[in-house]
């Protein structure tokens, strides 16, 4: 199987459908996703909607969560606490209620895909060490490779080191050891790189490889801006951060 792995689209429906584009043309089987459909950008709805259209397996990430009144916004900071309000404004009944339905993580043959960490989808996974606590759990579902997102910043993390990969290269994943897999963010990457970032596993090769793509942004930003919402959320995705 190959599978699309995709997170943290925030609303930003002119990088989903560039990232979706690229995806059709790629030998797909199936598409994942990490959650935070909605949230920083000015189409929730559309995003949304995309998503169900195309009965994409999403799981429920912290932004999803908020908007859908399933938890509250306590620890956002004042920019992602005025995006959030506006999210649950503007998204319809029927997305709310899609979003509610999302679980907080679900398994496949041999990996797992969550938001944050496999429990808990607040939770940042910056280290390794950030990472230890979560391997009980890993080990008690008989999975060696997991999927989060949450961070917007694409990595592998194992316990010999953190590995980055450069545009479309591939990583062998072996056998021994415990993997976790960040696929970068579709709608607001933060690691320098404004284009959307996602990942496509290949379980026949076991090989992971990370992909890169152009959007407009400056459609995007133009959209949140006239959306009202705070002007930051537009500068930062020109910058990547």
């Amino acid at each position: 199987m190959r599978y699309a792995i995709i997170s943290d689209l925030h609303a930003n429906i002119q990088a989903l459908s560039a990232v979706l584009d690229v995806i059709d043309r790629s030998d797909v089987d199936q598409v994942l996703c990490l959650g935070d459909v909605v949230g920083y950008n000015a189409d929730p709805n559309a995003c949304v909607e995309a998503m169900r259209q195309r009965s994409i397996v999403t799981i429920c990430g912290n932004h999803d969560a908020v908007a859908c009144g399933i938890e509250e916004p306590w620890g956002f900071n004042p920019i992602a606490l005025s995006a959030a309000l506006w999210t649950r404004e503007n998204v319809t009944q029927d997305n709310l209620e899609w979003l509610r339905s999302l679980p907080d993580y679900l398994e496949f043959e041999g990996f797992m895909i969550v938001h944050g960490s496999p429990t808990d989808r607040d939770s940042y996974l910056f280290s390794w060490e950030d990472v230890l606590p979560h391997l009980p759990f890993m080990q008690a579902q008989g999975c060696s490779l997991c999927f989060f997102g949450h961070t917007h910043s694409p990595g592998i993390f194992s316990s010999d080191g953190i590995y980055s990969l450069d545009d479309k290269a591939t990583f062998e994943l072996g056998h021994d050891k415990t993997f976790f897999i960040n696929p970068g963010s579709v709608g607001q990457p933060r690691d320098g790189d404004p284009r959307a970032a996602f990942g496509i596993l290949d379980t026949k090769q076991n090989m992971y490889t990370l992909v890169r793509v152009e959007y407009p942004i400056d459609e995007a930003a133009q959209r949140i801006v006239q959306a009202g919402l705070p002007h930051f959320l537009a500068e930062r995705l020109f910058l990547g951060r």
